[in-house]
């Protein structure tokens, strides 16, 4: 038996679809004759060739290994120094920091990130900890951009995962991020749409309708100035792929080090943020404030994770207190 874990790209995935994807020259007959036999089953039960997955289903296939392409093995050196940093943790999740440079997950040329990095670490208190198949494996609920840094939610049982996605997709969890701006933003909320290009790895922000764009907001709070910088704090109402970043330019103010949305000016060189990203930091995450009784993560309505001194603060901090730029 192999288990697959949808994410939120198979959203409203059809299973037949989801299961050709995951497995290797297998034949239409026997797909779905393996629907029939319930061979292939959703979160332990039958399912149909027209199921539509939901984030963290687990897609069970009794079918033979001849079927499934060769995993390659992560090699447990490089998962080991995989730096992340625990923020919280227990039996049902994990807050984690994530450095920036540091994947959220494995890609596809098979280098680890801070989701194997976790793994690895339950490994060590637990040698046995992968030995049973169906054992649930820490999935993270959310994802990061490589080079921003920040917190990310790790559920390490499938009813966390089914709640924590749920609340990202509702807008239930209240994320906050820090940020250092090129320029002195406009404090307030702002509203625009954006559309995402995914050939271009790129967004644009209109300030109306547009064909294919979907509405935004953010807020914005400036914490802190110097010189032509501004230290910011930074709300997301809704979460779309690279808001902050293309929001924050389109606003005239791009974030310092982000070469793709222009946060890099020549006139501006004496001042650099360290690596190859953007100042970018997913600071504070809050939970929804009230839960039924029955929610598996009751005991955490109201819960807020935070990551105390991250490397953007710590720039900042040195940066104003220089008597010249960096």
């Amino acid at each position: 038996m192999r288990e697959f874990l949808a994410g939120a790209n198979e959203e409203g995935m059809r299973l037949s679809r989801f299961v050709l994807r995951v497995t290797h020259r297998l034949p239409n007959d026997l797909l779905y004759k393996s629907f029939r036999t319930k061979r292939i089953k959703v979160n332990g039960k039958r399912a149909t060739a027209e199921t539509r997955l939901l984030p963290g289903d687990r897609v069970q296939l009794y079918l033979n290994d001849e079927f499934f392409p060769p995993e390659a093995p992560l090699p447990e050196e490089g998962v080991q120094k995989v730096p992340f940093r625990v923020v919280y943790e227990d039996e049902n999740l994990a807050a984690l920091y994530k450095p920036a440079g540091v994947l959220t997950h494995r890609d596809s040329e098979g280098r680890p990130g801070l989701t194997e990095g976790y793994q690895a670490l339950l490994r060590q208190r637990d040698p046995h900890f992968t030995e049973d198949e169906n054992r649930f494996v820490p999935s993270a609920a959310g994802r990061l951009d490589r080079n921003t840094e920040g917190l990310v939610l790790l559920a390490k049982t499938h009813p966390a995962l089914r709640e924590l996605t749920r609340w990202f997709r509702e807008g239930l969890i209240e994320k906050k991020y820090l940020c250092i701006a090129v320029g002195s933003p406009e404090e307030g909320h702002f509203k625009a749409y954006h559309r995402r290009d995914k050939q271009a790895k790129r967004v644009e922000i209109f300030s109306g309708e547009a064909p294919g764009a979907k509405p935004i907001e953010t807020t914005v709070l400036v914490l802190d100035k110097k010189e032509h910088l501004a230290l910011c704090e930074i709300g997301l109402v809704t979460g779309r792929t690279h808001q902050i970043r293309a929001h924050l330019a389109y606003l005239g103010t791009p974030l310092l080090g982000d070469v793709k949305y222009g946060g890099v000016n020549p006139s501006e060189a004496a001042v650099s943020y360290p690596g190859a990203g953007q100042a970018l930091c997913a600071w504070k995450l809050s939970l929804p404030a009230t839960l039924p009784k029955e929610n598996p993560l009751c005991y955490l309505a109201g819960q807020s994770f935070k990551v105390e001194n991250p490397a953007l603060l710590q720039w900042w901090n040195r940066y104003r207190a220089a008597g010249k730029t960096l």
